[in-house]
């Protein structure tokens, strides 16, 4: 298992747009990949899973992956995060 602390650093926050790609990117990998945000636990691969977050600019999220691939799918999803999902 490969887990991450993430944060949210695009001015809009996850709304619909970056929870896509979040979701995208999430299923490209055969890994399981869950995002917790104050006790909540969500899916990446779902998008109103995601959504249903409501994570705004500053929010602090773990990322947790676990599976064949967890290295790979954790480095996606956090380079969607570090690269503001590509909206600023």
């Amino acid at each position: 298992m490969v887990e991450r602390n993430l944060e949210v650093k695009n001015r809009a926050g996850v709304h619909a747009r970056p929870a896509a790609l979040i979701c995208r990117v999430a299923n490209a990998f055969s890994s399981k990949i869950t995002l917790f945000r104050d006790g909540a636990e969500v899916n990446a691969k779902s998008v109103i899973g995601v959504i249903s977050m409501g994570a705004p600019y500053g929010a602090h999220l773990v990322l947790q992956t676990e599976g064949e691939d967890e290295v790979a799918a954790a480095d996606a999803v956090q380079a969607l995060f570090d690269n503001l999902f590509e909206e600023d």
